[in-house]
């Protein structure tokens, strides 16, 4: 198949952050809302049944997906997992030794301070929501602000576990 035949590139991504294994996180929440993402998102690996490491959406990351691949559309699932938290963070640069720096090389991850935008919670159950306009007014201002950040339009938005919780624009 030539390149030019594929006209979408979605990309896809949780609500949030998880890693599976040992390494650099920087999002990585080790306090009770790292707990409640991992309990509210079922965030367990199905063959060990290891538990996932959770953390904020990290934007920086994203950005640099959607450079490397050209993502026409995203697809964001699990939004619903947010439905709970009073806060809710996503990162959006990186400090090093004072500086900021938006492509850390991975030797540094250990080491570097992240950046975070922060939104108030909506507090709502949304898995019953189909339609954009009906979601809670500060979870679609963090909707846009991922599509302004990475520059991508959220397409497919995932508000529950059914195959019919999703929002589509």
């Amino acid at each position: 198949m030539p390149p030019m035949s594929i006209k979408r590139i979605i990309g896809v991504t949780k609500a949030y952050a998880t890693r599976v294994g040992s390494g650099p996180f920087p999002t990585e929440l080790s306090d009770s809302n790292g707990e409640k993402l991992q309990q509210i998102g079922k965030e367990v690996g199905v063959t060990t049944g290891r538990r996932r490491r959770c953390g904020w959406l990290d934007l920086v990351l994203l950005k640099r997906a959607h450079v490397i691949n050209g993502f026409t559309d995203l697809a964001l699932t699990k939004l619903d997992v947010l439905d709970t938290f009073d806060e809710i963070k996503v990162a959006i640069s990186y400090q090093l030794d004072g500086e900021t720096i938006k492509s850390p090389p991975l030797a540094v991850w250990g080491r570097m301070k992240v950046d975070y935008q922060i939104f108030k919670g909506w507090q709502t159950k949304i898995s019953g929501i189909r339609n954009y306009n009906d979601l809670p007014e500060k979870c679609r201002a963090f909707i846009e602000y991922i599509e302004n950040y990475v520059e991508v339009p959220v397409t497919w938005i995932g508000v529950g576990e059914e195959r019919e919780a999703l929002i589509v624009r």
